[in-house]
């Protein structure tokens, strides 16, 4: 004899998905967005164009988004496309910027002039070691390190098996800090000589 259905599971089987507008994801989401678009090696003079491009895509897949994932994963995976139409578009047609600003990461306000500026200089460096990462293990770092994505949030963001994640996590991390220490030794090798 069949289970007899509950009113409420009867109701919760014939809602709709959840109703999403563009207007509520951009205001949900665009701090994200915006984020996302710097780490991935959007230039700033591109960000207004790149930002408005994702949303122009949302604005046309929505209908589209079954919402087996989370709207930040499936959000990411359009700023992934068009973070690297903007780079491609970046490299073809301009100079390519050698000293990137550092937004794209926290802001912080600080009253001290001389701590803000050696923040700025601890961001920029930051910054330009995830850039100068592959960008496979880039994205993976920016997801998971700094977003604070699970391994299968990743790995359906990127559309990759979590374990492929969590190896290429792992090279992440070590190429960032293998860099990190790298730079130490030079700028702790380049002070000496001028003290």
């Amino acid at each position: 004899m069949a289970a007899a259905v509950t009113d409420s599971e009867a109701e919760g089987a014939q809602q709709p998905p959840l109703a999403l507008t563009v207007e509520a994801i951009y205001e949900a989401h665009f701090d994200f967005v915006w984020r996302s678009l710097r780490r991935m090696g959007v230039p700033q003079h591109r960000m207004d164009d790149a930002a408005q491009d994702v949303f122009v895509v949302v604005h046309r897949r929505l209908g589209e988004f079954a919402q087996r994932s989370s709207v930040k994963t499936w959000l990411f995976g359009i700023v992934l496309r068009v973070a690297r139409d903007h780079r491609r578009t970046q490299k073809r047609k301009e100079q390519p910027i050698t000293n990137p600003d550092p937004d794209g990461l926290p802001d912080v306000t600080l009253d001290d002039p001389l701590r803000r500026a050696e923040l700025a200089d601890s961001v920029r460096i930051f910054r330009q070691l995830v850039i100068a990462m592959s960008q496979d293990k880039r994205e993976i770092f920016v997801l998971s390190e700094l977003e604070g994505m699970t391994a299968p949030e990743v790995s359906d963001a990127l559309g990759i098996a979590v374990s492929t994640v969590q190896s290429r996590l792992r090279a992440a991390r070590s190429e960032f800090e293998a860099a990190l220490s790298r730079l130490r030794a030079q700028q702790g090798g380049g002070s000496h000589g001028h003290e």
